[in-house]
């Protein structure tokens, strides 16, 4: 294969990449669990993560990345990471814009590289994934396409849902219910500056910001495959510094800063001389000693590896129309937000979670929105229960099979349905049952481990929370028809815990016991009747 052809396949493979990560997002359950493992075990922070909660484990997809990297350079950065595609369709269209507008080589800023990546180890080192969330390309990647991309492919769904309703090709209608506005502002200030970084300098964010393409760019070093300059051939025409997006080329050097490549094959399609060698970069002849060695660097570049290694629609259809005349005065005394089942605690899912939004984009009823400061300022964007906008639907498990960082551990469907997540507390002053003197009962009826229930209150009923079967699935919460404050809310358990089972038993012997009752009434009545139909043909022989 000639070298021209690698950029070829690399294109090929990056689509492949994008295009299946960017369907994680667009929120099709069945389709991202297909192939949700494949694609999330190579996602360099998340699969770090995941395999610190179990080592040994399929998580432990980044040291596949690592070894890839010490052979062949930076090949995660140019065909897996899902934002590096990103950027490099960026690059692609402003390469057609701008046709004279061409790359150059510029010296590498390794101290804003390597401050940001030893931040982000000590960052991981002391709990709190803060850093990781705003710089992590996968997180990031998710976040545009759950913010932005995903309302767009639900409004064109539901245009053609609209039209081919009354065909043979009919759709299913989506909803989206949107984010705050607060929630969008990092996503949008993102997407500026790495398109305007993109636009002017290529890979810049890659090789300066993100702390996935710095640690990488320390592997890469230590590459055994490398691309060098044929210095035989090359007659230094400078169009292969011209097409680097890295910026790594020096035409007159005639030397490739292999530590910010990312393995674009850029330079094998522009060079029509034969220029450049793909060749074992550790033989004798090709070993060149530096000059000058900074040990104070090289010091700080290894300290810094070592700390990053230490790191409704269900609902809707039965929801009684219950007209509220008179606003709620008191305000949820909500001390602790919900986190999703699997979630296991507050301190490990704060601890894991970057932050990407798969599980927000997964939800069915889209309980699971992101945060802004509900969570704690260290915690921005992380998903939390907000139940004034869904519930989570006792049938389903979704968002724990999709969890790439292990923040939402995967938790079986029956098991799933005794997490306590929080319990059910009841403001009886909010109730319309007390201030407009009216049957409600939504609560309760929503309730699927009965763990609300409605007693006798001056001719009417007010719930009663169980809260040892209560498991703080919301769906009271979201039915409660007040506002703007609810009568009925779930304060979110730090440690989730197990319920206790629903009355199952005692519920099942009084229907078993009315069906008997039934079964006995109507075996009577027909006993009677054939008594009656033959004392009349005894009667009446003719």
């Amino acid at each position: 294969m000639k070298l021209a052809h690698l950029k070829i396949v690399r294109v090929v493979v990056s689509l492949v990449f994008f295009l299946l990560t960017g369907l994680l997002f667009l929120g099709i359950s069945d389709l991202s669990q297909r192939f949700a493992d494949l694609i999330l075990i190579l996602q360099f922070i998340p699969s770090f993560l995941h395999f610190l909660i179990k080592p040994f484990h399929v998580a432990g997809g980044f040291i596949l990345i690592i070894i890839l990297t010490v052979l062949f350079g930076r090949v995660y950065c140019s065909t897996i990471c899902p934002l590096g595609t990103f950027l490099d369709i960026i690059i692609f269209i402003k390469s057609k814009i701008f046709k004279k507008k061409k790359f150059k080589f510029k010296k590498s800023h390794n101290i804003l590289r390597y401050s940001i990546l030893a931040i982000t180890g000590i960052s991981l080192i002391f709990g709190t994934v803060l850093i990781v969330n705003l710089f992590d390309p996968y997180s990031n990647f998710g976040r545009i396409f759950s913010n932005f991309v995903r309302p767009l492919y639900i409004t064109i769904n539901n245009v053609f849902a609209s039209v081919l309703e009354d065909s043979d090709f009919a759709l299913k209608p989506l909803f989206f219910k949107g984010w705050k506005a607060e929630i969008l502002l990092y996503p949008i200030i993102f997407i500026i500056v790495v398109t305007w970084l993109s636009v002017k300098h290529g890979r810049l964010y890659c090789n300066t910001i993100c702390p996935v393409g710095s640690l990488l760019g320390l592997f890469s070093k230590l590459s055994l495959f490398k691309i060098v300059i044929n210095t035989s051939s090359c007659k230094q025409c400078g169009l292969c510094e011209k097409a680097c997006k890295a910026e790594c080329i020096c035409n007159d050097t005639m030397e490739v800063d292999f530590s910010r490549c990312v393995s674009c094959f850029n330079c094998f399609r522009a060079c029509n001389l034969n220029g450049f060698k793909y060749k074992f970069s550790y033989s004798p002849k090709n070993v060149i000693l530096p000059t000058e060695t900074d040990i104070s660097k090289r010091n700080f570049i290894f300290t810094t590896s070592a700390f990053v290694f230490g790191l409704f629609s269900g609902l809707l259809a039965q929801t009684k129309t219950i007209i509220v005349t008179k606003a709620s005065t008191i305000r949820e005394n909500k001390k602790n937000e919900v986190l999703p089942p699997g979630a296991k605690s507050f301190e490990h899912f704060t601890s894991k979670c970057t932050a990407c939004h798969l599980c927000v984009s997964i939800c069915c009823n889209q309980v699971l929105q992101p945060s802004f400061f509900e969570l704690g300022a260290a915690s921005i964007m992380q998903p939390r229960m907000d139940y004034h906008i869904g519930f989570c639907n006792y049938e389903c498990n979704d968002c724990s099979k999709v969890c790439p960082t292990g923040a939402i551990l995967p938790v079986d469907l029956s098991y799933k349905k005794r997490i306590q997540l929080g319990k059910s507390k009841f403001i009886k002053d909010n109730c319309i049952v007390i201030t407009e003197k009216t049957e409600c009962g939504a609560c309760s009826e929503h309730c699927p481990t009965k763990a609300v229930k409605m007693v006798p209150y001056k001719g009417l009923f007010l719930p009663e929370v169980k809260e040892k079967i209560c498991i703080g699935c919301g769906a009271c919460e979201f039915a409660c028809p007040t506002m703007p404050y609810k009568a009925i809310y779930v304060e979110g358990n730090p440690v989730h815990v197990t319920a206790d089972k629903p009355e199952e038993k005692q519920y099942i012997l009084n229907v078993t016991g009315k069906q008997l009752q039934q079964n006995a009434l109507k075996n009577k009545m027909e006993k009677i009747k054939q008594e009656q139909d033959t004392k009349q043909k005894d009667d009446f022989p003719f």
